[in-house]
């Protein structure tokens, strides 16, 4: 083929933005806690908004407990209240520069709200593939337009570009339904 669509890049964005998708979902633990649950997070401080990995120590001490070791106590009310509305559902207790975080119990209620918020992960994700596919047309339009390529290899590249979305997405929906049966499972 000519020029037109990259499909190497294309490629790369879309398996980059599967792999946020995966380092989101793996966040998402039901049984045990993990430090990876606050990835999420990020705090409003020093005027910009920073991960919370960036401000503080992140420890699991217990398996239902996480502990943030803060290092500027001036943050620590930042850091409670950007825990506090991440939407994981988490109520930090503040003990001095150190919060406490304990894990609540997964009930049938919790593990809904878990996989709400896995759904919301995809969802970004999706739209993060389709943002390249859009890209990518508009590259294919450009080079038909200008001449580089014919109205033919334009629509074969399209119809390339398409399936790639299609199969990154239907990697999106399998990671989710997977991600989905683990949470649920009691």
């Amino acid at each position: 083929m000519s020029d037109g669509a990259d499909f190497v890049d294309l490629k790369r964005r879309m398996e980059g933005a599967i792999t946020a998708f995966k380092s989101d979902i793996a966040a998402l633990r039901t049984g045990r806690a993990s430090a990876n649950v606050l990835d999420p997070v990020t705090v409003e401080a020093y005027g910009s908004r920073m991960p919370l990995n960036q401000l503080a120590n992140i420890s699991v001490p217990e398996p239902r407990m996480i502990s943030v070791s803060i290092w500027d106590k001036s943050m620590v009310s930042a850091v409670e209240k950007a825990i506090r509305e991440s939407n994981l559902g988490l109520n930090p207790i503040t003990d001095g520069v150190n919060l406490r975080i304990p894990l609540p119990e997964l009930n049938e209620e919790r593990r809904k709200e878990l996989v709400k918020v896995a759904h919301n992960y995809a969802e970004n994700a999706r739209v993060a593939v389709r943002h390249v596919r859009r890209d990518g047309m508009d590259d294919l339009k450009k080079a038909e337009k200008d001449g580089d390529i014919s109205k033919d290899e334009s629509h074969d590249q399209a119809e390339t570009v398409q399936k790639l979305t299609d199969d990154m997405i239907s990697q999106i929906d399998s990671l989710l339904t997977d991600k989905e049966t683990e949470i649920m499972q009691v």
